[in-house]
């Protein structure tokens, strides 16, 4: 009884696995990619797969041999986002400031060494469409959102753990990516004092995003709000008007979930 209990959690963990894989796979990956990602012999792969999709959590993806999540993960996702205070609190002020600047809002939540996208509004004037959607993971060394992270990191020992421990994940998207211990450093030291953060062009060239942090009742940056645009854009408007905006939602914010910090 005690190994086949151990045999189906085994099973629960590494199907909650691919499941979490697959999530960063919007079109489908295939079959001998997900075992190589989630270190598993294909035969294991492709009976955890038969199980998942029995139960409606996957599907075959366009591309022959490949494997998407389906909606009732979405479906799920949503239950799970709308049991969060913090979208009800933080949606008005996110739709005002959309309908405001006309461009794409985002708002994520730090989790542990990345950060998730859990609200998204699309650009109302603005031409400009980004690849982000809600559920995405944010590397924390490229995106502006992530850097808001780890300047606000209060183990002081945190940056240098996670720069050993993500070189895999560390590389140049873009000519402007930030790749050095030394270089970060100096930049989240300059988001502190300014309090927001960049995306200089640095997960695709052309486009940019300016953060602002959201400090809780500990004065703790476990969210962020982010404008997105084209680089044209900014260039030609300048960052003054979207930047004063953008601190206006996330005080409002920080001030609704007690925070005391000024911004």
């Amino acid at each position: 009884m005690s190994e086949e209990k151990n045999s189906g959690n085994q099973s629960l963990i590494r199907g909650l696995r691919l499941l979490d894989i697959l999530s960063n796979f919007p079109n489908g990956c295939p079959l001998a990619k997900l075992a190589e990602i989630a270190v598993l012999n294909k035969s294991t792969v492709h009976r955890l797969l038969q199980g998942l999709q029995s139960e409606g959590f996957i599907q075959p993806a366009s591309t022959s041999g490949s494997y998407r999540l389906t909606a009732k993960c979405l479906s799920i996702g949503y239950k799970t986002l709308s049991s969060l205070n913090i979208i009800n609190i933080a949606a008005p002020y996110l739709e005002k400031l959309n309908l405001m600047l006309g461009e794409t809002i985002n708002f994520s939540k730090r989790e542990n060494d990345h950060a998730i996208m859990i609200y998204k509004l699309e650009p109302t004037t603005g031409m400009m469409r980004t690849r982000s959607y809600i559920g995405q993971n944010l590397q924390l060394y490229c995106s502006a959102m992530g850097k808001l992270y780890l300047a606000y990191e209060t183990n002081s020992q945190y940056l240098q753990q996670y720069w050993e421990t993500h070189q895999a994940e560390i590389q140049q998207l873009t000519t402007n990516t930030i790749t050095t211990l030394d270089a970060m450093e100096k930049e989240l030291s300059e988001i502190r004092i300014s309090q927001f953060a960049m995306d200089r062009e640095e997960n695709e060239l052309g486009v940019v995003c300016v953060a602002c942090p959201i400090f809780d009742i500990n004065n703790e940056v476990k969210y962020a709000i982010s404008i997105s645009m084209s680089i044209h854009k900014l260039n030609q408007i300048g960052i003054d008007i979207f930047l004063t905006e953008l601190h206006k939602a996330a005080q409002a914010i920080s001030e609704e979930l007690g925070g005391k910090k000024s911004i």
